[in-house]
């Protein structure tokens, strides 16, 4: 029993993500174009084939927080389902995007089980991650904030102990909007992270994060 749960959780979307189904779109950016804006209508959800999303919002003061990256393999949108965008999402790098019609999305959640239980765990998953993200953001210093967030980045906070590179230029001012600090803040804890051998990263943004963040985290 145990060994067809695990199937069903391990189900593949692009099996039926192709871009040529009912509702179905293969959507292709360049870095910094606009997917979506806030209170945009939400008429479709995106599952992203490769490439790198931020998603994000503007406070009334004017000031954008980053709400969350979205990578290979993940869904954004989801909110189509009940309502208006709550954020913006834009293109990171180069994307190539499976646009589902929300529409298509409720049709294939009635008649494919596996997606749709595929498609549950992954809201809940997110949802997890946002109030993990959220308890961080109130209760832990920027520092460690800060290394918490490269490593998700990076698969090694929950996963092995040898975080992957960031495939993606992340600058100084996309850290600081996605931990609510300042980018000299960030600038400083990263020289310090780099000095300890934590990560490597270069001006273009491109990072290495070492397992020895993960430690520092576990043991701070």
């Amino acid at each position: 029993m145990a060994k067809d749960k695990r199937q069903q959780t391990d189900f593949d979307p692009k099996s039926l993500l192709t871009g040529h189904g009912a509702g179905q779109s293969r959507v292709r950016l360049a870095p910094a174009q606009v997917i979506y804006g806030e209170a945009d209508p939400g008429d479709a959800v995106f599952y992203v084939e490769s490439g790198w999303v931020k998603i994000s919002a503007v406070t009334p003061n004017g000031k954008e927080a980053v709400v969350g990256i979205r990578r290979p393999g993940e869904f954004f949108g989801s909110r189509c389902l009940i309502g208006r965008r709550a954020g913006t999402a834009v293109a990171l790098t180069a994307c190539s995007l499976i646009r589902l019609t929300t529409a298509g999305l409720i049709r294939m959640l009635r008649e494919e089980p596996d997606f749709a239980l595929m498609f549950a765990i992954h809201l809940v998953r997110q949802s997890i991650s946002d109030q993990n993200n959220l308890v961080d953001h109130l209760t832990n210093p920027a520092e460690k904030r800060l290394a918490r967030a490269l490593l998700r980045l990076a698969d090694g906070v929950d996963g092995s102990d040898d975080p992957r590179p960031i495939s993606v230029p992340l600058h100084q001012a996309v850290l600081a909007n996605l931990i609510g600090t300042t980018r000299p803040r960030v600038s400083f804890f990263m020289n310090k992270f780099k000095r300890r051998g934590f990560i490597e990263y270069d001006r273009e943004g491109h990072l290495i994060v070492r397992a020895g963040l993960r430690r520092f985290l576990l043991g701070s």
